[in-house]
């Protein structure tokens, strides 16, 4: 059906689809709005007109819903082979959606409630942006402070700035001090949200009176003192264990580690040498300008005079003296001497430091490289030791030099060893998520059998020209290909009867013993690589092991199996419906094998029931022959003393007559 949008003060008539599809929702929009602007644009007079604005308000307008409407859904997209292996995702639902609007006491309370269901998760990414916003204001005050409180012209100077900063430094302090009551930690696995234990959590920490302190408004006495008096903040540098907790956080999140914990080192030491700048400084205005030789030059000189050469000249010295590679002007008086054998102590330190940490980092660096480099260098020793032909020779060396090239010489398996194999499994399915989407076999398998294949599969790589499997061989394994070509050949190496690309596998016919087959266990093809390929390997003992807990796949590899040895003409179909048959009876054996277990269960259990029945009735007849007894030896002596009794009435009554 059609119908027409008439062109603004035009008679022209545009005819338009209405029954586009809801895939075209994205790209109508986009068309509408590339209409609305072809109009105005041949109807330039109508943008002087009266209409020029709305009409250009509902241009920009169809463009942000068609960009919002494109992102969300390029956000929403999930991957529909990899969705199949991930679990359920928790969704969040927003309480009260789609209700009616809320007056603004209910809005309040689920403010206040929201509020006090308020808890920072310390692993989640908020709390590590605001530990990277509290980093800020704890390194300005150990680089700014120090420096105001030594260079009185640079604390004269700005001091506005400077008191703006500081208290903009302390919102934050104390900001994150709420931020810390809220933060919860891990009680059994499970984060704690119960306030008053992640108070007392937190109360009980040194951490706390340090960051108390750090708070506590010693500025005040500015009204006493005056405000050039940096120093009376000093309090604020307490605050420092956040900063290193962002540096270590940082560490562990950064793809480059070795980077970060050079510039991390290179920070320190810059910090350290400005503090000791601003020292040297600072006695060098107690004792006095231009005194000796040892202290800073006397400011009335003008080359010596301003800031910016204050703070260079003493920067310099302190790296000079603290790095010992260069000369400095001896001291002169006794606490001279004592502070430059502080200096070089520390000196000392730092050039260890760096030395080693250097070193280490460099080491780390190299680490892969040395060990790769150190296979490469056995393999050669043992080629010419050996004897090996020089072309063989080349052919490894390049084998090599294409695995470090192409970054396939980290062994994966050895570096994620330490990982359980739920994680191992979907690392490992989403590095390699491309190659499976296309192998067929794993299009409608199972999530279980999928993650015990990535966990067997066996990256191996295969130089130009290396046969991978020839017809006849006895089959092992199969392989999967992940990257490069292959093909398969004649008998003569040279004739190509087909090409296999990434996602193909092969190999699998000769390791599932498929019954009829006429080739057995070995290979039905030649398969050559033509360049460098890699390739996956799944072995036969893997592949058992991982198909006998699901037959369906089994049953999906033998049929895909007998279509191939049906096309090349392999299979015996007469002996695959006797191998059907003899399954039948072996499955027919199985069954009653199973029965006479089931049997033996009942029997053992009805036998160990008739053993207990006739404990216990041993033990009833036991009871009742002691008793018995008990009741004999009663009636024994009731009826021996009534004898007696009646023997003694006889002899008293005799005595009397």
């Amino acid at each position: 059906m059609w119908f027409f949008l008439p062109a603004v003060e035009s008679d022209s008539a545009i005819p338009v689809d209405r029954t586009c599809s809801t895939q075209d929702g994205t790209s109508s929009g986009l068309w509408r709005g590339a209409l609305l602007e072809g109009e105005e644009q041949t109807a330039a007079s109508a943008f002087r007109g009266r209409g020029a604005l709305a009409r250009i308000v509902r241009l920009v307008l169809v463009l942000r819903d068609w960009a919002n409407k494109s992102l969300h859904e390029e956000q929403q997209r999930p991957d529909p082979f990899l969705e199949r292996f991930q679990g359920p995702e928790l969704l969040t639902v927003a309480a009260g959606a789609g209700d009616e609007p809320e007056d603004e006491e209910t809005e309040k309370l689920n403010k206040r409630r929201k509020w006090h269901l308020f808890v920072v998760d310390p692993a989640g990414d908020w709390y590590y942006r605001w530990l990277a916003v509290i980093a800020v204001p704890v390194l300005y005050n150990w680089c700014l402070l120090i420096a105001r409180a030594c260079f009185t012209d640079l604390q004269e100077t700005y001091v506005v700035l400077w008191l703006v900063l500081d208290y903009i430094s302390d919102a934050l302090y104390v900001g994150d001090t709420v931020i810390r009551l809220r933060t919860g930690f891990l009680e059994q696995g499970l984060l704690v949200k119960d306030l008053k234990k992640l108070r007392d959590n937190y109360i009980h920490t040194l951490q706390f009176k340090l960051d108390v302190v750090s708070v506590l408004p010693t500025d005040l006495a500015y009204f006493a003192v005056g405000w050039h008096c940096p120093e009376l903040r000093f309090n604020r540098l307490l605050h420092f264990s956040r900063m290193f907790e962002f540096f270590d956080r940082t560490e562990t999140r950064t793809s480059h580690p070795n980077i970060f914990r050079i510039s991390n080192l290179v920070l320190y030491i810059l910090v350290i040498i400005h503090w000791n700048a601003c020292i040297y400084y600072a006695i060098s205005k107690a004792i006095g300008f231009g005194e000796d030789t040892w202290v800073y030059p006397n400011v009335t000189d003008p080359e010596y005079g301003h800031l910016t050469r204050g703070y260079v000249y003493c920067l310099y010295w302190s790296t000079l003296t603290l790095t010992t590679i260069g000369e400095t002007p001896p001291p002169v008086r006794d606490e001279e001497y004592l502070f430059v054998i502080f200096d070089f102590l520390i000196g000392v330190l730092i050039f260890a430091t760096i030395v080693g940490n250097v070193g280490s980092m460099i080491s780390n660096m190299n680490a892969t490289r040395a060990e790769f480099q150190a296979k490469i260098d056995a393999i050669k020793h043992y080629m010419q030791f050996r004897k090996v032909s020089k072309d063989l020779e080349t052919k490894v060396i390049k084998w090599f030099d294409y695995l470090w090239t192409n970054q396939k010489a980290v062994d994966e398996r050895e570096v994620l060893k330490n990982l359980p194999d739920k994680l191992r499994a979907e690392i490992a399915i989403n590095v390699h998520l491309e190659t499976l989407k296309k192998v067929r076999i794993f299009q409608d398998c199972e999530a279980g059998l999928l993650v015990e294949l990535v966990l067997k599969l066996h990256p191996q790589v295969f130089s130009p020209g290396d046969y991978v499997c020839r017809k006849g061989d006895i089959g092992k394994e199969m392989y999967i290909i992940k990257e490069g070509k292959l093909a398969v050949v004649g008998d003569d190496g040279t004739t190509q009867y087909a090409l296999l690309t990434a996602g193909g596998c092969f190999g699998e016919i000769s390791i599932l013993n498929i019954k009829g087959s006429k080739m057995g266990n070995r290979r039905t093809a030649n398969i050559r690589s033509l360049g460098y390929s890699d390739l996956f390997c799944l072995s036969k003992e893997d592949l058992m092991e991982a198909v006998t807990e699901y037959p369906d796949a089994r049953k999906v590899l033998e049929e895909r199996g007998r279509e191939i040895l049906i096309k090349e003409g392999l299979l015996d179909e007469s002996a695959a419906e006797e191998s059907t048959e003899g399954k039948s009876m072996e499955e027919r054996l199985d069954r009653v094998a199973s029965n006479l277990d089931t049997l033996h269960t009942r029997f053992g259990r009805l036998l160990t029931e008739y053993n207990d029945a006739q404990m216990k009735l041993k033990q009833r007849i036991s009871a009742l022959e002691s008793k018995m007894r008990q009741q004999e030896l009663e009636d024994f002596f009731s009826d021996s003393s009534d004898s007696l009794l009646e023997d003694e009435e006889k002899a008293s009554a005799g005595g009397m007559h």
